[in-house]
């Protein structure tokens, strides 16, 4: 066999790249105690920022559903979504609330009933439940909100002390968290993921080391946003409706600036306080489900999407992201081994990131394995390897950045390499013209 990425990690000493030729694992049925998934793949929260007006999904989001609805894919976890309007990342992003659960409702009936035609059963739709924090951008201009100020990403420019979000706003911020989950039981998800990753609200106050009052300081007032939304949440919603996160384990800044990190001023993974609060949510408030991921997109990218961009080459081998995206997935499966954890990370490697996905699942790193910009660029990956028994390399995500770049350039965002058709125009009016 010629050198492939799984030769290259194994010479560079990594140890934290599973391999797998057999990929049928990944075809089996698991029931994670709040559901049961036909299949171990999930389609990642991808955002498309392409909302109409008032938050509700517009044709080119339903397109894009509707692609993931074709793949095969057991579990289709829906983007973030807004639950108030001050937290939306831009003026596109998606916003539940009681004027446009009817839109997301025929959203999600189109989607099952595709996949019923399409696979012969509906996946397990589940939406992604935010506020964006410091990325907030409702107008499509900085509105930030912020937890506490962080010099790493403010430098010297500090953001005004004044948006730094109040405890009465969480509180209310954790009552409705439980009231978007009971929107998205009516408008027919299966689930909804309090979200608490890549540095946006609920996830930055994970690192409030410095804040004072309630929601800062020491570890229960840290976390106590993503336990009470969770709380909430259950209790808002039937007990057959999935209440789920997708949580960073590991920021990759230094304390006290970042989550899931030795407090020695170094970058090194302590996964202490990450394991004490799954813990939380798992035995005692009875989450079944934890999609892992770790990094922060606009700071730090190369730790939680690992790309050929020039920037990521510049930092580090691609190859290091992923061994350290999974020693973390590894290390809180293992610690939880009745939990059903969902793995990130698996799009750099192109065609063969099933086989990735099948030895991630097979030395139990995961249970379930999540596609992110894979699924942007290749949807039906993994029907096409399933039922033709071969991969397209000319259809695979090529791990350019391109995606991200479209989303940082403030327009709708998708594969402009694969779907150039639909995303190459964008690309070139808002990325190389400017």
């Amino acid at each position: 066999m010629t050198e492939n990425l799984f030769d290259k990690a194994k010479n560079m000493g990594l140890e934290n790249i599973p391999y797998s030729d057999d990929i049928s694992v990944l075809t089996k049925e698991i029931d994670f105690g709040d559901g049961i998934a036909k299949n171990r793949i999930a389609i990642q929260p991808m955002e498309g920022c392409d909302a109409e007006k008032g938050g509700v999904p517009s044709e080119l989001t339903e397109r894009r559903y509707l692609r993931f609805a074709k793949s095969g894919a057991g579990i289709i976890w829906l983007e973030a979504t807004a639950v108030v309007g001050e937290g939306r990342a831009n003026p596109r992003q998606l916003f539940m609330n009681e004027n446009n659960i009817d839109a997301f409702k025929r959203m999600i009936e189109n989607i099952k009933n595709t996949a019923v035609r399409e696979n012969g059963f509906a996946p397990i739709v589940i939406m992604q439940a935010t506020h964006s924090g410091r990325y907030s951008k409702p107008n499509g201009f900085p509105e930030p909100i912020i937890g506490y100020n962080n010099p790493i990403f403010e430098k010297d420019n500090p953001i005004d002390k004044s948006r730094i979000i109040t405890d009465d706003k969480l509180k209310e911020l954790e009552e409705r968290y439980g009231t978007a989950a009971y929107e998205a039981q009516k408008a027919g998800f299966d689930g909804v993921d309090i979200k608490c990753c890549h540095r946006y609200l609920a996830s930055e106050m994970l690192s409030a080391y410095t804040r004072d009052g309630e929601f800062g300081g020491s570890f229960e007032n840290r976390t106590r946003l993503l336990v009470n939304g969770i709380k909430n949440a259950k209790s808002a919603v039937g007990k057959d409706f999935i209440v789920t996160t997708r949580l960073n384990v590991y920021d990759g800044f230094e304390y006290p600036y970042g989550f899931g990190v030795k407090d020695d001023g170094t970058k090194n993974i302590v996964l202490d306080e990450p394991k004490k609060l799954i813990d939380i949510l798992h035995n005692r408030l009875g989450v079944k489900l934890i999609d892992i991921t770790i990094g922060n997109p606009y700071v730090n990218a190369f730790v939680n999407r690992p790309s050929n961009s020039k920037v990521n080459l510049a930092t580090e081998n691609p190859l290091i992201g992923v061994d350290r995206m999974y020693h973390c997935i590894k290390e809180i499966q293992s610690a939880f081994p009745s939990l059903t954890v969902i793995g990130s990370g698996v799009s750099y490697f192109g065609k063969e990131s099933l086989n990735l996905a099948a030895g991630a699942v097979k030395e139990n790193y995961c249970k379930i394995q999540g596609f992110g910009r894979m699924a942007f660029a290749y949807p039906n990956i993994y029907k096409d390897a399933v039922q033709n028994g071969k991969i397209d390399d000319k259809k695979c995500c090529i791990a350019c950045g391109k995606c991200t770049e479209l989303m940082r350039a403030g327009t709708v965002t998708g594969c402009v390499i694969r779907d150039s058709e639909v995303y190459m125009p964008y690309y070139k009016e808002f990325c190389i013209n400017n």
